[in-house]
């Protein structure tokens, strides 16, 4: 058995597919079909059940899986205890990440890092919080940008960015006449109909835990993967939501502070436990950590609002917006700046 054997079988696993794999791994899939025929043979047991359209594990297959992603993610942790020694010439990084990524920098920091270490490949992966943890936790990345009220079990989490959330709702909706200025109970939303993010995702999780401890029973009408879109409907009347004040909101929109039980909208760094971070991990977390610290302090988004002028919740009567001075918070999507997506 080689570990060459293990990626292969590893890769036609997640692929469920002989074809899609060998590109994957760019061999050709005469080559591949050869290699896990070796492997079979070697291990005495039949690993996939095939069909002309997929590909699944028997149930020896699905034991090899666990235990061949500890054995790969042992020799990616052996090449890297070696690459710390060499200085990180080379190398892979496999980085989870949410599609928002406001207020970290992210984009900034990964350019550092390949200037500094350019024979280090990045991979990006780009998911829910809770499938990134997920990933982490079986090895297939080294860490994962979060955000997760609890640990789950195998991982650490270390806080990086904390954005309070607040109500999003129509700016003609009876809450943003009678309670813009105080603030709104959790019990003010009993009966509102909620546009919010899908099960699994890092808001969802925080704003359903909260609604479940104050034993307040909320209906989402539309779920949405993206946060334009999420308030964009909010805009349209369609329900209200509960995000993170950094997202710059669309006219239309007011946000106004919840009085208590407030989330805050945590991105934290998931590494696997117990095992120590690799090389290339712990240089890009001292990069995070650089760029943070030298990050302006963002101004009060709900300190002031003028529903008149603009909805957008970073400008103040004596400050211009946005789209006229640049901010912290507008220069961090890695895929388009200053664009807010699903968190």
């Amino acid at each position: 058995m080689e570990l060459r054997q293990l990626a292969h079988f590893v890769a036609v696993a997640e692929e469920h597919h002989f074809t899609r794999a060998a590109h994957k791994l760019h061999i050709v899939q005469s080559g591949l079909s050869a290699s896990i025929r070796a492997l079979e043979r070697d291990l005495g047991a039949t690993l996939f059940t095939r069909s002309t359209r997929r590909v699944e594990l028997t149930e020896a297959g699905r034991a090899l899986l666990i235990e061949a992603r500890r054995v790969l993610a042992a020799a990616d942790a052996a090449r890297e205890a070696v690459a710390a020694v060499q200085g990180l010439r080379r190398g892979r990084l496999r980085i989870g990440i949410m599609q928002s990524m406001r207020g970290l920098r992210l984009a900034q920091v990964l350019s550092d890092f390949h200037s500094a270490y350019p024979g280090v490949e990045i991979e990006l992966t780009q998911a829910a919080s809770s499938t990134l943890a997920q990933r982490v936790r079986d090895a297939e990345l080294d860490l994962a940008f979060v955000a997760l009220p609890h640990p789950p079990d195998g991982l650490s989490l270390t806080p990086l960015v904390v954005v309070p959330m607040a109500l999003a709702c129509p700016a003609e909706h009876r809450l943003a006449r009678t309670r813009a200025a105080g603030g709104v109970h959790l019990a003010d939303l009993d009966g509102e109909e909620f546009v919010d993010f899908p099960t699994g995702w890092g808001g969802r999780m925080l704003v359903d835990e909260v609604f479940a401890a104050a034993r307040i029973r909320r209906q989402v009408r539309f779920e949405v993967g993206d946060a334009s879109a999420l308030l964009e409907l909010v805009a349209e009347g369609l329900g209200v939501a509960i995000v993170p004040v950094n997202l710059p909101v669309p006219p239309g929109v007011r946000y106004l502070p919840l009085r208590e039980n407030t989330p805050n909208f945590t991105i934290s760094v998931a590494l696997p436990k117990p095992h120590p971070a690799t090389a290339a991990s712990r240089v890009l977390l001292e990069l995070v950590t650089a760029r943070l610290a030298e990050a302006p302090e963002p101004p009060d988004p709900l300190r002031s609002q003028d529903p008149l002028r603009s909805q957008d919740p970073l400008r103040t009567h004596d400050q211009p917006g946005p789209r006229d001075r640049p901010e912290a918070w507008d220069r961090l999507s890695p895929d388009r700046p200053g664009a807010p997506g699903p968190v």
